[in-house]
């Protein structure tokens, strides 16, 4: 599971400036953390590294690991991401679900009525949105308090209340 995303390499001993993909990165990069570095395509380039230190820096993290005691050890991966083993982090909370396991979540409406099977998740500028395949056609759904009511990730359900004319 894709945990930060390496940015540049950190003063001369071997820090990395990480920009954290979680909400937890105090556990995340904890010391003694096991992590991989693995590229766009989600092949490991380095790992498993051990954390040896961590601290926050400015909206960023500082993360050094063992082995790996200065500048030239970590300048090659710049543009990579940091990874963990899905196992080893905290489960996501109630009403909580990891993104990717977001595609072939059943959305109903707040009725109950089925709408849709979601496809993909997508990023754009203002947020996070929903590819819906409902029952005549495609449609996008913000990823918002206000139209996402419910997230049941043992049922792999989204109950939303949908703005009018959107399904129609």
């Amino acid at each position: 599971m894709v945990v930060g995303r390496l940015r540049r390499p950190h003063g001369l001993k071997g820090e990395c400036a990480v920009f954290p993909l979680t909400d937890a990165p105090e556990e995340v990069y904890a010391v003694g953390r096991s992590l991989w570095v693995t590229n766009l395509a989600g092949e490991v380039v380095a790992g498993p590294l051990v954390v040896g230190r961590s601290r926050p820096f400015h909206r960023e993290w500082l993360v050094a690991f063992e082995g790996h005691p200065d500048r030239s050890a970590v300048e090659g991966w710049n543009d990579h991401l940091l990874a963990a083993l899905a196992d080893t982090l905290r489960p996501p909370g109630e009403g909580e679900v990891y993104l990717h396991e977001l595609a072939g979540f059943a959305v109903e409406g707040l009725d109950g009525q089925p709408l849709g099977v979601v496809t993909a998740v997508d990023e754009v500028p203002t947020g996070l949105i929903l590819e819906v395949q409902g029952r005549k056609r495609e449609f996008m759904l913000p990823f918002r308090k206000e139209f996402v009511r419910r997230v049941d990730r043992e049922a792999r359900r989204l109950v939303v209340e949908v703005p009018d004319g959107l399904v129609d």
